[in-house]
């Protein structure tokens, strides 16, 4: 991976370890050139560098997606919340502006494109094949099957799916990715690898 891309995505604000974060940039660097990658749940960018270090070197371009307003846990009173980034002027969360500075400062602009809204409402109206998609949105069961449901179909066969965040123990963590790893399996898609709580999969029809 390019070291100056790497060293931004591991100075960006998220919750991705650097062994998960490579881990994710060596899928998408298997890619077909020209392929198009699409990241479900954006925050502050991290994923995203190593996602957009990946598509420079196959010639790929990446999509991602997020409402910038923080999952259940980045709320105010929960584990994850960060003052910094909640707007002084309406007291929500807003990862948005974070997330430009994060992009423009690292200079892959050029190769990212954010889209802004539901993942779920923006899946209904996708039309174009996707790669690689990578689903690191909402945690709560209800999110995190909407966002599979969104997004999985539009995975082209041969094509890869990337779950983040995935815990068997529910001592580990939380259960709904590790659900949608199930039902992708039943969908279709193969496990190929596992590092940490991040699984690659393979769409086989």
């Amino acid at each position: 991976m390019d070291v100056a891309l790497r060293q931004a995505a591991e100075a960006a604000k998220g919750f991705m370890p650097p062994e998960e974060g490579l881990a994710l940039h060596a899928a998408a660097a298997e890619l077909p050139g020209g392929g198009l990658i699409c990241e479900i749940g954006t925050y502050c960018g991290k994923s995203t560098l190593y996602l957009a270090a990946a598509a420079r070197l196959v010639g790929a371009a990446v999509v991602t997606v997020d409402h910038h307003r923080g999952s259940e846990e980045n709320q105010s009173g929960w584990e994850y919340h960060d003052t910094t980034l909640v707007d002084p002027r309406t007291g929500r969360l807003d990862t948005l502006p974070t997330l430009r500075t994060t992009l423009e400062a690292a200079g892959v602009e050029d190769v990212v494109t954010v889209v802004v809204g539901r993942s779920e409402i923006v899946g209904r109206w996708w039309s174009t094949p996707i790669d690689l998609l990578f689903l690191d949105g909402g945690h709560t069961e209800k999110q995190a099957q909407a966002d599979y449901e969104a997004w999985a179909r539009h995975v082209r066969p041969g094509g890869r799916l990337v779950i983040h965040d995935v815990f068997p123990d529910p001592a580990d963590g939380g259960q709904a990715p590790y659900h949608v790893l199930l039902r992708a399996v039943r969908d279709g898609f193969s496990e190929m690898s596992r590092t940490g709580s991040l699984r690659v999969l393979r769409r086989l029809f």
